[in-house]
């Protein structure tokens, strides 16, 4: 009887995936353009809807505000500022590289009145809501 060395299952499968992870690793350039989508709040009041998203590190010209088939679509892109030194970066937690946002706008959204701006990183978006058709009142003519 021949004796054989007893070789974990689960050994292997690891050793596979770290085979698989040093295979697919991605470069520090990807790493550097991870994404990233930028906070929001939502209020509304009786007048319209205010949203603010955090952006900083955006520059304006980087950012599209749009309104489409009743949707408010927020696009833009934090760029890596760098020098080509790769090798000096100690650790890189910040998220680079380009975001989209939506959101389905209400059906009383005044979109032809939609005002935005951007000020010490923070986008706000202000939409007001349409004025209140109040129902017009018929008078009733009494007949004799």
């Amino acid at each position: 009887m021949a004796l054989m060395r007893y070789t974990s299952p689960f050994r292997e499968l690891a050793q596979i995936q770290n085979d698989l992870n040093r295979f697919f690793s991605p470069s520090q350039e990807e790493l550097l353009s991870t994404a990233w989508s930028p906070q929001v709040d939502i209020y509304e009041d009786e007048n319209g809807i205010s949203l603010h998203a955090d952006a900083p590190g955006v520059d304006q010209k980087d950012i599209d505000v749009r309104v489409e088939n009743g949707m408010l679509t927020l696009k833009g892109e934090r760029k890596l500022e760098r020098e080509d030194k790769k090798e000096n970066y100690h650790r890189v937690e910040r998220a680079y590289g380009s975001f989209t946002r939506s959101f389905m706008l209400p059906d009383y959204a005044d979109t032809e009145r939609i005002e935005a701006t951007f000020r010490n990183g923070v986008l706000d978006v202000y939409i007001p809501k349409k004025a209140e058709k109040k129902p017009k009142q018929i008078k009733v003519a009494v007949k004799q």
